[in-house]
């Protein structure tokens, strides 16, 4: 059993908009310490950002018109980080947070769902929430035509309350609220979005995630902040490992449209 939700989700709305804060402190910064929460719905935006780097309110305010649309009331928190979890990571690369994380590899439901989910998003890229468990099949897609779905999932369960609109103007949006979307079986004590490399929900979450994948088998493994080697490896080359995944996806906002699968 597995639910999955599309990057016009509100929830993955507001992961985005974290999302592409990241990579912009990626922009100004080459090794950014930074921590975003949004919380969105009903033309408002609350935004707190904990960071080594500064924005103006107008870049944060064109990422949110660009994901969102215009006439959102934008409220920006902007803090700069501890000095203390700033030192941490001051002379190397260290451990960024305390934290629990286990690694599955994907079941071939896993796999199927997103693969429906992403073809229905294709055709109509709006909020919509899928559920598939064993042959049961549930689709609810807003701004959709129920004959067009039933012609692609005859068997499925198609938007059982009817026709709906969805997006922020339904419903809120929070970061990392559906982790279970963007994780399957995987566990995680954080969050994945909003952050950058050195945290370790960012970065212990991917390394547990591919290994997992890799050696077929579930992965856990646990850190405490300011640790050197984490499952045998140095931290840094745990990061250097999610940051090529980040890189090859195409940045922390294309992360969050999905997440790890």
């Amino acid at each position: 059993m597995i639910e999955k939700v599309n990057p016009s989700h509100p929830d993955k709305v507001a992961d985005r908009i974290a999302g592409a804060i990241v990579d912009l402190a990626y922009d100004k910064d080459s090794n950014p310490k930074i921590a975003v929460e949004v919380l969105l719905g009903h033309n408002k935006c609350n935004i707190i950002i904990e960071s080594s780097v500064r924005f103006k309110k107008e870049e944060v305010s064109n990422i949110v018109n660009r994901i969102v649309g215009f006439n959102v009331k934008l409220n920006l928190n902007q803090i700069k980080q501890d000095i203390h979890l700033s030192n941490n990571q001051k002379d190397k690369i260290r451990c960024g947070d305390n934290g629990i994380f286990k690694g599955s590899p994907l079941r071939e439901c896993d796999k199927k769902l997103s693969s429906i989910a992403r073809k229905i998003y294709s055709k109509y890229p709006y909020d919509g929430k899928y559920i598939l468990d064993k042959d049961k099949l549930i689709i609810c897609q807003s701004n959709a035509s129920d004959e067009e779905l039933i012609k692609m999932y005859p068997k499925a369960i198609i938007n059982p309350l009817g026709y709906w609109t969805g997006g922020i103007n339904v419903d809120s949006g929070a970061t990392n609220r559906k982790l279970g979307s963007d994780m399957a079986t995987s566990v995680t004590g954080g969050g994945l979005h909003g952050k950058d490399l050195s945290k370790a929900d960012v970065s212990i979450n991917i390394y547990a995630f591919l290994k997992a994948q890799k050696e077929n088998k579930t992965i856990e493994i646990s850190c405490a902040i300011g640790d050197e080697y984490i499952d045998g490896k140095p931290y840094e080359e745990i990061v250097s490992i999610a940051k090529k995944y980040i890189e090859e996806i195409g940045g922390f906002e294309k992360f969050a449209e999905w997440g790890l699968y």
